[in-house]
């Protein structure tokens, strides 16, 4: 098994990288069989964006701060670790923009779509469903709509639900809702196409949010699930993506 390592600019991923370097050989990432990553989940979810559709493998050794998508770090037995590693594969959202003007401009989430409000009057929108209305008007700071493996990020701490790893199904999660107030969001299925629509958008400014790439002032965001694309990843069996989801449901 060929693999390469990529490692974040944090000291810590540095000094892994130096430290793996001195006991196991590397190729360049095109002719690795899997890609190792030293970081945090940032640096994991920007490589999933990298090697999306390239049939890369990729491997995660936490050295950063939170490590969701991240093995726990050791030098050691790492070729058989990989070896052994469970493997899980995800499809990306496509965020499709319409921004003031009238250009569209397209994006992938690997993690959630979200709008959040620019300015300090609150977001007007308008939600759809496969084309039919359901919800005329939506007063709130903003809207998430997440993957499951996003969804225990930016949607849980947005007060949204944990979604299985492996269910097909989508979490509509609204940030701050005034009006109206009892809306807490709902789940979709990963087949479901959203048309979110900015009320007043000239008044009330919003921005549309693909993971990290960010559109100003948009008018239209359509998003659905594009299950032509992908990305693999891999887990050590005892400390696998479902076993993460679970304990995190069962968190007090």
């Amino acid at each position: 098994m060929k693999f390469a390592f990529e490692a974040s600019d944090a000291d810590g991923a540095q000094e892994a990288l130096t430290e793996l370097q001195k006991h196991y050989k590397s190729v360049p990432p095109e002719e690795a069989d899997v890609i190792v990553v030293l970081g945090g989940d940032g640096s994991m979810l920007r490589a999933l964006h990298t090697y999306m559709n390239s049939g890369k493998m990729l491997y995660g050794l936490n050295r950063g701060s939170i490590g969701f998508l991240m093995n726990e770090f050791s030098a050691e037995k790492l070729d058989e670790r990989i070896e052994k590693a469970v493997s899980t594969f995800i499809n990306p959202l496509v965020m499709e923009v319409t921004l003031r003007g009238g250009k569209i401009e397209r994006a992938y989430a690997l993690n959630e779509v979200s709008l959040l409000r620019q300015s300090y009057q609150a977001a007007k929108l308008q939600i759809s469903v496969d084309e039919r209305i359901r919800l005329p008007e939506l007063i709130c700071d903003g809207i998430i709509l997440a993957t499951p493996q996003g969804s225990t990020a930016y949607n849980l701490s947005a007060h949204g639900p944990i979604l299985p790893i492996n269910a097909p199904l989508l979490a509509l999660t609204p940030i701050s809702p005034f009006r109206p107030r009892r809306w807490r969001g709902a789940l979709l299925p990963n087949r479901a196409k959203l048309t979110i629509d900015v009320l007043d958008s000239a008044r009330r400014p919003v921005n549309a949010v693909a993971d990290h790439t960010e559109f100003k002032s948009v008018d239209r965001v359509v998003a659905w699930e594009d299950n032509t694309s992908q990305c693999g990843i891999l887990f050590d069996p005892d400390h696998s993506w479902d076993e993460r989801i679970l304990a995190e449901q069962f968190q007090y």
